[in-house]
């Protein structure tokens, strides 16, 4: 990040950037970051996996989903809290589901409130975002969703589970620095197309299976 250049400032940039990429940049890309999350083992080992849908050139990870849901296992997508909140819960999703549109226009799997998930009920959250710096910082459109949802992974108090951010991007999203405000939540760590990167984390999230790292980026 330029520091001439404001955080509205990056945003637009980097958005811009982003939807301006080809159709088939998306894709290599996409399908260079399955490569890599293919020969992760926390990839391979972690249960309750949440995605996104991508929108607004976001990197798809849809190719890096195929095999999980080959695999039978369970894939969940973000819904908005029904009580304005700006919280997420997470429902479970198969292809061919019914969708609906939340107000921002992206899909949210139509289902039943007792099938959604709280965020601490998750193990891995492919996490999107418009920016990342080598300390897993987080810049994400500004709505604050997965800061408010994922809070508590900030609350010394809280010793409940604790899922693994995993920040999904494009290399050109990666900036030599962001200001950490004090609500945002670090990501535990970061793939792009040119490889994993795990952070250290103070908390100990996933310590056994964020030790492998494949592909790793120089961060």
């Amino acid at each position: 990040m330029n520091l001439r250049e404001s955080v509205p400032e990056l945003r637009q940039r980097l958005r811009v950037q982003r939807s301006g990429l080809s159709t088939a940049t998306r894709q290599q890309a996409a399908l260079a970051v399955a490569e890599v999350l293919r020969q992760w083992p926390a990839f391979g080992a972690a249960a309750r996996i949440a995605a996104y849908w991508a929108c607004g050139g976001e990197l798809d990870p849809a190719p890096a989903l195929a095999g999980v849901v080959a695999a039978g296992r369970a894939i969940y997508l973000p819904v908005l809290a029904a009580d304005g909140s700006g919280a997420l819960h997470f429902a479970p999703y198969q292809a061919g589901m019914p969708l609906r549109r939340n107000r921002f226009g992206i899909p949210e799997p139509d289902v039943q409130p007792a099938a959604l998930l709280a965020p601490a009920q998750l193990g891995l959250v492919l996490t999107p975002l418009l920016a990342f710096d080598r300390t897993g910082t987080r810049l994400g459109m500004g709505g604050g969703f997965y800061d408010r949802s994922f809070a508590f992974l900030r609350d010394p108090r809280y010793h409940g589970p604790r899922p693994c951010l995993l920040g999904v991007g494009y290399a050109f999203q990666q900036v030599e620095n962001l200001v950490r405000q004090p609500w945002d939540v670090p990501l535990s760590a970061v793939v792009t197309e040119q490889g994993l990167t795990v952070f250290n984390t103070e908390d100990g999230v996933y310590d056994e299976l964020l030790a492998a790292e494949i592909g790793t980026a120089q961060l």
